[in-house]
């Protein structure tokens, strides 16, 4: 495929759900060409708004950057070539009981960002969300990303999507999300892949995928898997989205493209890059005592850590076996940390706890480790939120490399138009 100049100066950027910037910071560092002039963020039922009070300490106070319910405000964003969110992923997270994807009252914010799309229609969309997206929800395995591509389809764009472990690129936490990346129909990114599409078929789709698309560019392979899906959610087999939210059930693996409603699918093999030991990003200096595991919390943690074979009791009486294998305890200092979550430094599975470098105590990560681990400057989130609101922050982010290298490829091939 070949390379196009960009004939746009800048590139007029929308950021929603925002949280503390992570794709601002990202885009930026790939280029001036990013100009962002419209940002929102916004926690339902919290009256203190940390992340976005972390957004304005570092891009400062502006009438376009926006702390409001975004299903009242979405009428007021302006004209844009990209839109960027990483839309609120809690309904589609593993770590979410119960999920319900697409219906739940976060997943369900996605119907605010398609009425901006097809109001706005941007010429460029970048989104993320957990590697989960894609499968979600465990009853109609596909159904929730088959909307969000059928609504895509709807509004003119194809869409190519690529689920990246940030430890095969580099990183130093194994965080996998799905990165969504779509171009409008009037775009030459759109017509080249159409035109190939039409002359070549699935063939070129794959070629696409493994090769040519932005995220390939981005993010090297290596090889793929045999098994693929070849799919249509378009208007001849699915007259309305409600016929795909009813009937749909489709494998997506971690690589594919859309293109007038075809969707092509497969697994592909990363060309790995070496990781970041954890190690590497653990402060050096004295830590503060209160990071430090307790004695009296640490049968907590060996239980929370440990495998359990455990016999349980349901509401209604009947009994069943819980069952879950041991987490590392503490943490291996030369691998990559596990993905951060929301609830790091609690007694809890899924913190983290690490050997201390000056004292070789056991301990918690601090927040600037956190921060380290996606890739923020130190002390990103240290502007007046509580610490546990930093952690939560963290792990919501985003990997500021991992978009940074998105935004590299975007900005040299990418023709606005």
């Amino acid at each position: 495929m070949n390379v196009w100049v960009m004939t746009l100066k800048k590139i007029r950027t929308v950021e929603l759900f925002a949280g503390v910037g992570g794709f601002r910071l990202g885009l930026e560092a790939a280029s001036d060409k990013f100009d962002f002039i419209w940002a929102n963020q916004w926690e339902p039922y919290k009256k203190e708004q940390y992340a976005f009070d972390c957004y304005t300490a570092h891009f400062g106070k502006s009438n376009n950057h926006v702390c409001e319910d975004i299903a009242k405000v979405r009428d007021d964003v302006p004209e844009h070539e990209l839109l960027v969110a990483g839309f609120p992923c809690q309904d589609y997270s593993i770590m979410k009981k119960n999920s319900l994807g697409i219906e739940g009252s976060k997943g369900a914010l996605w119907w605010q960002l398609d009425h901006i799309v097809r109001n706005k229609r941007p010429s460029y969309i970048l989104l993320e969300n957990v590697d989960r997206i894609i499968r979600s929800p465990a009853k109609q395995k596909g159904r929730d990303f088959s909307i969000i591509l059928r609504c895509l389809y709807e509004s003119g764009y194809a869409v190519e999507w690529r689920v990246i472990n940030a430890a095969d690129y580099g990183q130093a936490q194994r965080r996998r999300r799905t990165f969504i990346f779509a171009y409008r129909n009037d775009t030459e990114l759109f017509k080249r892949l159409a035109e190939n599409v039409c002359k070549r078929g699935l063939k070129s789709m794959h070629e696409y995928v493994v090769s040519d698309a932005i995220l390939a560019k981005a993010f090297l392979v290596q090889g793929h898997d045999r098994i693929y899906t070849d799919q249509w959610i378009d208007e001849m087999i699915y007259p309305e989205v409600c016929d795909i939210s009813n009937d749909l059930k489709v494998e997506f693996y971690n690589s594919g493209v859309m293109m007038n409603g075809r969707i092509y699918s497969v697994d592909v093999i990363p060309k790995k890059e070496p990781f970041v030991p954890i190690k590497n990003i653990l402060e050096t200096g004295t830590i503060d005592e209160k990071y430090f595991l307790k004695d009296e919390d640490m049968a907590k943690w060996i239980y929370s850590k440990g495998a359990k074979l455990e016999k349980r009791r349901r509401r209604d009486g009947s009994t069943y076996y819980f069952t879950e294998g041991a987490v590392k305890f503490p943490e291996p200092m030369d691998m990559p940390s596990r993905t951060i979550l929301t609830s790091e430094s609690k007694v809890g599975r899924t913190s983290h706890v690490v050997t201390d470098l000056q004292t070789g105590r056991l301990r918690t990560l601090t927040p600037k480790e956190c921060e380290r681990l996606n890739g923020f400057p130190d002390d990103w989130t240290n502007t007046g939120m509580p610490e546990n609101m930093r952690y939560f922050c963290m792990g919501n982010a985003l990997i500021i490399s991992i978009v940074k290298r998105i935004g590299f490829i975007i900005a040299k091939i990418s023709s606005f138009n």
